[in-house]
């Protein structure tokens, strides 16, 4: 079956630039043959900060937005993380939106597109151990770097290419490979 990724925005302020990314990296996958691709935009979920009694390896959630954060995330073979950079690192609405869960990450790959002054390369390093540590795959040989993200859009809305790095076509390519072997695994595992 054609594995289901999604595309998970980092930030939260209304005057973001990372959706124009995600929007821009949706824009690239929408005719994927192998794979459908799926925008969550973290905003839009309204996550507090995790709230939980019990912690998120138990699997035991008691708050409806955990639960349905939970749903939500736990029928994705793959993600792709758009994120931004914040004194050198990831942004906190991410990293709250990654820590609320455990199990539902685990055992499928993740991919990243970075965007800030250096492309986020920082931001990325942190996220690599991160979902590492969630048992996620981390795909960090094939990240896409939007450099100078002031500069990168245009009058219209749409990103540069001159200001994108590294290989899309690669990183799709290993992300659609990995979530392909790992989605029969989960389920038999499952099972």
């Amino acid at each position: 079956m054609k594995p289901t990724i999604a595309v998970l925005t980092s930030t939260t302020r209304p005057t973001r630039a990372g959706l124009v990314f995600a929007e821009w990296f949706m824009d690239q996958v929408k005719d994927s043959p192998d794979a459908t691709f799926e925008l969550v935009d973290i905003a839009e979920q309204k996550l507090p900060f995790m709230n939980e009694a019990q912690s998120p390896a138990s699997g035991v959630y008691e708050h409806a937005h955990t639960k349905a954060w939970s749903e939500k995330i736990a029928r994705y073979d793959g993600y792709v993380i758009v994120t931004a950079e914040y004194n050198n690192g990831y942004p906190a609405p991410l990293k709250n939106a990654l820590d609320m869960l455990y199990h539902e990450w685990a055992k499928k790959p993740v991919a990243f597109v970075g965007y800030g002054t250096v492309g986020a390369a920082r931001a990325v390093e942190h996220l690599v151990n991160t979902t590492a540590k969630l048992h996620m795959v981390p795909l960090s040989g094939n990240v896409v770097h939007i450099i100078e993200p002031w500069n990168a859009v245009n009058e219209v809305g749409k990103v540069k290419p001159e200001f994108v790095k590294g290989n899309l076509e690669n990183l799709l390519k290993n992300l659609v490979w990995w979530a392909t072997l790992l989605q029969p695994a989960r389920q038999k595992t499952a099972a």
